[in-house]
This record gives structure tokens, C-alpha cells and sequence, in this order.
């Protein structure tokens, strides 16, 4: 015996240490497992004993091998084992167990592997499913919802919610391409010259702004109609008015608001043409289609009218610019070809771009969601005819080919858009044709969801950097060369004077 206060030698602590250890692991296990003695008899039951798996002692790598198979090694269970695969399901660790049970750094590979299942899992679902993207709306919502009760913050973010900002974007944009795209003309007499200057910045701001405030009133009208349909869709059930963060009559109010502002901007700042479309877009848009989304799959169609409307709009506030008569709805629509105006027909072919161009995105976005659709009460051609749903999504995917081609014929582009625009419009078409092949599986609606999604900007900025006219006049103002327009122009003032 030692005498007190002495301290033992590392190497009888070690000893100790590993003797306490084999005895447990051999009451634990039954077996040799550290040692060739003989296993000694036990009351303690197996079951209440704690367990010490070889695998605490070993990297991973090494465990496979000792078990004998591939797999990484798995976080152990309640009873101090390894469980047999992440996602079994396994009762949380007690007290009384061992203390080496649940170890730190197996604890963090079980929580990443669990975390990447679950990501993959969810992947494949959204996959299987082609999901649409998180709505703008939606996340405005949630954000809305952290602000506190009544707080300024929570109502401009509400309040912003209803008008669908990703949507209202690309109302906009519409209408200002068409309003770039306007061939001004460069020859004017002098009386066009003083009445009616070229385009204007400030009618350009009107016409964005007026814009804006039609497309908000639009889809604040139609969310406040449609409430108990957006509940019962994943995509929408997350608006303001499904989660009352606003009242309804605030709602309203705010569409009413921004509807006469917006026409107003329009009427005074553009011109009444111009208004009468985005007041035109407001009816369409909330009055027909929206209800029409319950009755006929044509609702579509109806949809389709309003998203060619805002070309229109842009077109005819620049023609409006240069109008030599009463500026009419007539002149600034269905005008011909003059010295003085060029011809509406490119104004038209550009709403014919956005018409065609709703259905094969939207033929893509609603195929993930035609269950919700269908349990909605919404009648959508991705339910109710999936055949047809492909065939007219590929129908009009071919249409953009002869369009592009007519704003060249009409002037509005250099030819060279043609041949620039091919390769857009074949990765559309082929994107409709494996649409329309496979029903919208395997990851074909997805497709051609994105491929929607990126082949209008892509034609509308080919469009507008191949302008008619556009590089030939910036040459001659870099080069310092005489335009010949402006020389025209100068022979024809002489000849006045002259005469």
C-alpha cells in the first residue's frame, strides 16, 4: 500500500483505466473484445448495461472497413449502438447512459447528413413536381408579417404585396421597349417639327409611371377578388389578404387609388389613347379574366390580350409624339406609312410578341400546380386538357419566327435581327417541342419554363440594340460625316424660300 498522499504512476493509471474499460465491454458485448480472459459472470441484464462500440475509437473511414461495407459509419442510437441509417428513427438519448454515448463530432455529422437529406429530398420533390418559383408577392408578405401591428413599414410592404412587383416589372418594360423601338422620323416639316419634337424623356417617365400604377391596380383588384382561391394554392396562399395582414377596404382603396393615378398620369402626361388602354388593361384584367378563370379555360386567351396591351401602350405614346393631325386613337393604331409618321403595324407585331409569348410560359408555369389549379376550381387547360395544354404551348412558341422577321419588313429593326433572334427562338421551340412530346415530364415543363423566362428579354434587347437606323446615325455623329437626312432636310428648307 502506498503511503498517503502520494500520487501513482502514469503507467498504473493507464493500467487501471484499460481494466475498467474491458470489464465493461465485456459486460456490455458477452465477447472478447479487448482481452482473452474469460468473460466473468454477471447479474447486471444486457439490456441495462451500457454499450462501447469499437466505431468511437475508429475515423470513419476505418469503420467501414471493420463492419465490413461501404457506408460511412452511422450516429449511434439510444442504447449506445450505431443506428442502422440516418433517418431511422431513434428515441433521444437519456441521461443514464453512457456518457461517451452521443460524442461531439458525431453528433455534427449526423446533423449534416440529416440536413442533406432533407434537402435532397425536398430537391427531388420540387423536381418531380416543377414547382414555379417563390412568388414575389408571397415573400413580401412574410416580410410584412415580422413588421409590427399598424407600423408604417407593415402596410408600404402589404401594400406593395398586392401590386406584384415581379409582374408590374414586366408590364413596364413592355411598354417602354416599344416606346425605344418607335423609328422617330427624320424628316418632319417644320410645322410637325414645332408641334410635335421628338421623343420625349418626360412623356417616357409619364408613361412609365402611369404604367405602374394601372398594373398595381390590376393585381390589387384581382387578389381582393380572389382570396379563398389563393388559400388553397401553395404559391399564393402566403398574399396579404389570405393572411389578413391588410383589410380588405384598404385594399380596395389602394386600387381605386392607383388606378386613377395612373390614368390620370396617362391622360395628362402621354395621351388619351394611351390612357384608355391602361384603363382598358384594368377592366380586362380584374373584370374578365379574373372571374373567367372559374368558368372557361379560355381565360388564357383573355390574359393574353392584356399582356400585349402595355406594347401598344409605349407605341402609341411615341407615335403620339410625332402625330401631324388630331392624334387620334385611329392615327396613332392603325396609321399607314407617310414622310411624316411611320406605319402602327410595328406596334402591333410587338403585342403580337407578348401575346404569344403568355403561353408557353404560362403553359409551363401552371403544369407543376394543375392539382392545385384543379383543386382550386380553376379551370386551366394543364388540367383540363393536358394534350391540348402542350399543343398550344408549341403552337405559339413558332409564332415568334415570322414575328421577328415582320419588324424587320416593317422597318422598325435592322435585318441582321433576324439572324441574330434565330437562336432564341429555336431554343424556345425546342423547349416546346420536348413540352409537347413528354406531357411536361421529365423536367420538360421546367424547361421550358426558363426558357420563356429568358427568351423575351433576350429578343427585346437584340431588338433594341438593332434598331433601324440607330448604328448608321451614331457612325456619322463619331465620324463627324454630314447625315443625309439633315441634308434633305436643308434642300427642302432652300427650295421653301426660294419659293
Amino acid at each position: 500500500m502506498r503511503p498517503p498522499g502520494s500520487v501513482a504512476p502514469l503507467s498504473v493509471l493507464e493500467s487501471l483505466g484499460r481494466q475498467c474499460t474491458q470489464r465493461l465491454a465485456r459486460q456490455a458485448c458477452g465477447r472478447r473484445t479487448f482481452s482473452n480472459t474469460a468473460f466473468p459472470r454477471t447479474s447486471v441484464p444486457l439490456s441495462a448495461a451500457p454499450r462501447l462500440k469499437a466505431g468511437y475509437f475508429l475515423s470513419n473511414s476505418l469503420l467501414g472497413r471493420f463492419s465490413g461495407s461501404n457506408a460511412s459509419p452511422s450516429p449511434p442510437d439510444s442504447a449506445g449502438g450505431a443506428s442502422s441509417s440516418p433517418s431511422s428513427s431513434a428515441p433521444p438519448p437519456s441521461s443514464d447512459l453512457h456518457p461517451n454515448a452521443h460524442l461531439p463530432h458525431r453528433r455534427r455529422q449526423a446533423a449534416k447528413r440529416e440536413a442533406a437529406r432533407l434537402q435532397s429530398s425536398t430537391t427531388a420533390t420540387a423536381d418531380s413536381a416543377d414547382l414555379p418559383p417563390a412568388d414575389a408577392s408571397a415573400l413580401l408578405a412574410h416580410l410584412a408579417s415580422r413588421q409590427p401591428e399598424r407600423s408604417l413599414r407593415r402596410t408600404l410592404s402589404a401594400l406593395l404585396s398586392l401590386s406584384k412587383p415581379r409582374l408590374t416589372v414586366l408590364v413596364v418594360l413592355s411598354a417602354m421597349a416599344p416606346y425605344a423601338l418607335y423609328p422617330v422620323p427624320a424628316f418632319l416639316s417644320p410645322t410637325a417639327l414645332a408641334d410635335a419634337p421628338s421623343l420625349s424623356p418626360l412623356t417616357l417617365l409619364f408613361l412609365t409611371a402611369g404604367t405602374t400604377l394601372c398594373s398595381a391596380a390590376a393585381n390589387a383588384l384581382n387578389m381582393l377578388y380572389e382570396p379563398a382561391t389563393d388559400a388553397k394554392m401553395s404559391r399564393t396562399r402566403a398574399r396579404p389578404l389570405v393572411r389578413g395582414l391588410i383589410r380588405p377596404s384598404t385594399a380596395a382603396l389602394f386600387a381605386l387609388a392607383c388606378a386613377a393615378a395612373g390614368t390620370a398620369a396617362l391622360w395628362l402626361g402621354v395621351n388619351p389613347t394611351v390612357a384608355g388602354l391602361g384603363l382598358a388593361n384594368i377592366v380586362l384584367y380584374a373584370g374578365v379574366y379574373t372571374p373567367l378563370k372559374r368558368v372557361s379555360w379560355l381565360n388564357t386567351w383573355v390574359g393574353a390580350v392584356v399582356g400585349g396591351i402595355p406594347p401598344l401602350m409605349g407605341w402609341a405614346a411615341a407615335a403620339g409624339e410625332s402625330a401631324t393631325r388630331d392624334g387620334g386613337w385611329r392615327e396613332l393604331l392603325f396609321s399607314f406609312p407617310s414622310l411624316t409618321a411611320p406605319s402602327s403595324v410595328g406596334g402591333w407585331l410587338l403585342a403580337g410578341i407578348l401575346f404569344a409569348w403568355q403561353f408557353p410560359h404560362f403553359m409551363a408555369l401552371s403544369w407543376g400546380v394543375r392539382d392545385e389549379y384543379r383543386a382550386a376550381g380553376l379551370r386551366m387547360l394543364c388540367w383540363v386538357d393536358p394534350a391540348r395544354n402542350g399543343r398550344v404551348a408549341l403552337r405559339y412558341s413558332l409564332v415568334f419566327l415570322p414575328l421577328c422577321v415582320g419588324l424587320c419588313a416593317a422597318g422598325v429593326t435592322e435585318w441582321s435581327f433576324a439572324a441574330t433572334s434565330l437562336p432564341a427562338n429555336l431554343w424556345l421551340a425546342r423547349e416546346a417541342v420536348r413540352f409537347w412530346r413528354l406531357g411536361g415530364a421529365g423536367g420538360s415543363a421546367r424547361g421550358l419554363f426558363w426558357a420563356s423566362v429568358w427568351h423575351l428579354p433576350v429578343v427585346m434587347v437584340l431588338a433594341l440594340a438593332q434598331k433601324k437606323g440607330m448604328w448608321g446615325r451614331v457612325w456619322r455623329s463619331v465620324a463627324g460625316e454630314p447625315d443625309d437626312e439633315d441634308e434633305d432636310f436643308e434642300d427642302w428648307e432652300e427650295d421653301g424660300d426660294e419659293a
